[in-house]
């Protein structure tokens, strides 16, 4: 089974350039084992609800968080071509999605 416990950099994402993704601190992602996480990009910072894949490196996830002062709340995904490099999409209700790619730290 693939370990995704940790801290994952975000690398791209479709619709944010790279200057936003590390507006206030460098983007990421981080999985603990109790199947929680965090995560920041730009303004936006989100605490996750994992479930994992047993079948196959694989991972979905609700969210709720905040930007400037908005609450906001989504889902996504991530599966991970390799142990170190994940790809999948973030969905913000309402709003914005993005593809976006992670790599461990």
């Amino acid at each position: 089974m693939h370990d995704f416990v940790g801290r994952w950099r975000i690398t791209w994402m479709e619709n944010w350039d790279q200057d936003y993704v590390d507006l206030e601190e460098s983007g990421y992602f981080e999985f603990d084992k109790k199947g929680l996480g965090k995560f920041v990009f730009g303004s936006v910072r989100g605490w996750i609800d994992v479930r994992v894949s047993s079948r196959r490196p694989f991972l979905e996830f609700s969210w709720q968080g905040m930007s400037e002062g908005d609450d906001l709340c989504g889902r996504g995904w991530f599966e991970f071509p390799t142990p170190d490099s994940g790809e999948g999409e973030l969905f913000i209700h309402c709003s914005d999605d993005s593809k976006i790619r992670i790599e461990r730290q």
